[in-house]
């Protein structure tokens, strides 16, 4: 199978579209298929793409204005010419948005099918950064998604979103996790004594730092005796929540190993954002057997088990969050037993199984073009 995987990021950009779109690269060589890469040029112009997996074409872009890590790519004929060259069977519009709507253009000009995976509450965003234009948001996600032969929602929440605002043809298709990388055995404790020297709860965030992360809802963490607030990550926020968290340290981005270390060296991980359609990090500290408290919306209300992985709190409520670390805090057994659990349920979640999936929603679409061409 011949695949284009138009996406808006692709490292190395680090966020969930661009992570997806990698694995999902991957596994379409491993099980022998041929993808191709479009995605938008990074700040350093066309690469490097040496670890990318396949050919990936860089599209020209600008750093989206207050946002600069994010880049929105500029029109251009690349794409079809990329999909038309590389004799496409199908086209995956990874969180289609700007560059993906000139990959559904190009795929509905030249008959070949297109499957719309749905990855980031832009609508939500709107109402966070300009305060309006959710709907207006909801019309441009609308009309690109509708345009597809198949829509994928990773999660509960992002399908009935979608299936409320009128999107056709939704299925379900969830992420999956390293659980080799992200495993608990990777705990250690030196680095722990180097972020809690003095014995601390080490409470984790993990994330971009952005307004939609809402990751000053921490604050009120910071304040309890004996909890030590650690931080990953960078964005526009960092230099404000320097000062709206107390005591936190901030070791930046981190990735790979490096990131899995941290993750199993966690006693807690929060996450505080409520427009995750799915929420990778959630799932990677599950995978490292670490109790979670997360919002009660959007992806992590099929990621996380209240009361058995971890504690689901309201959605932008400080005091909610302070509370539900505090309980955990109190009680190290009731810790081990959610992470205990938190990692059998992810351990059947892997790449492979989830890349699978995939391949089988693509083959559903080629045979229904069939069928409707006979």
């Amino acid at each position: 199978m011949r695949v284009v995987i138009v996406t808006e990021s692709f490292p190395p950009d680090v966020n969930g579209v661009a992570h997806c779109a990698l694995q999902t690269a991957r596994h379409l060589v491993d099980r022998g298929h041929a993808p191709l890469v479009v995605a938008p040029a990074t700040a350093a112009g066309n690469g490097p793409d040496a670890l990318a997996p396949c050919p990936v074409v860089r599209i020209p872009s600008l750093p989206l204005p207050g946002y600069p890590q994010v880049r929105v790519a500029l029109p251009s004929r690349r794409v079809a010419t990329a999909i038309t060259e590389h004799r496409a069977d199908i086209v995956h519009l990874a969180s289609p948005f700007v560059l993906g709507v000139r990959g559904m253009a190009a795929a509905t000009r030249l008959g070949i099918p297109a499957v719309a995976v749905y990855q980031t509450d832009l609508a939500g965003y709107a109402r966070t950064y300009v305060h309006a234009g959710e709907a207006t948001a909801w019309r441009r996600i609308r009309s690109v998604h509708a345009a597809a032969d198949r829509t994928l929602a990773p999660s509960s929440a992002a399908l009935q979103d979608l299936e409320a605002h009128g999107v056709p043809r939704v299925r379900l298709w969830p992420r999956g996790v390293d659980t080799v990388r992200f495993r608990p055995e990777h705990r250690d404790d030196a680095l722990r004594r180097e972020l809690a020297p003095n014995g601390e709860l080490i409470v984790g965030y993990v994330g971009r730092l952005a307004p939609e992360k809402q990751v000053e809802l921490l604050a009120g963490v910071c304040g309890l005796d004996g909890v030590r607030v650690v931080v990953v990550g960078d964005g526009p926020s960092q230099a404000s929540l320097s000062g709206a968290l107390p005591g936190a340290v901030f070791l930046g981005r981190r990735t790979g190993d490096e990131l899995a270390r941290i993750f199993a060296s966690l006693d807690v991980f929060v996450h505080t954002g409520p427009f995750e359609t799915f929420c990778q990090t959630v799932q990677e500290a599950m995978a490292s057997g670490i109790p979670v408290v997360a919002p009660a919306a959007g992806g992590p209300l099929d990621l996380v088990a209240h009361g058995r992985t971890g504690l689901l709190v309201p959605p932008r409520d400080e005091g909610a969050v302070r509370d539900a670390v505090a309980v955990l805090a109190a009680d190290p057994a009731l810790r081990a037993a959610y992470g205990a659990e938190a990692r059998r349920t992810v351990e059947g979640r892997t790449w492979a199984v989830v890349g699978d999936q995939l391949i089988g929603h693509y083959a559903d679409v080629l045979t229904g073009r069939a069928v409707v061409a006979a």
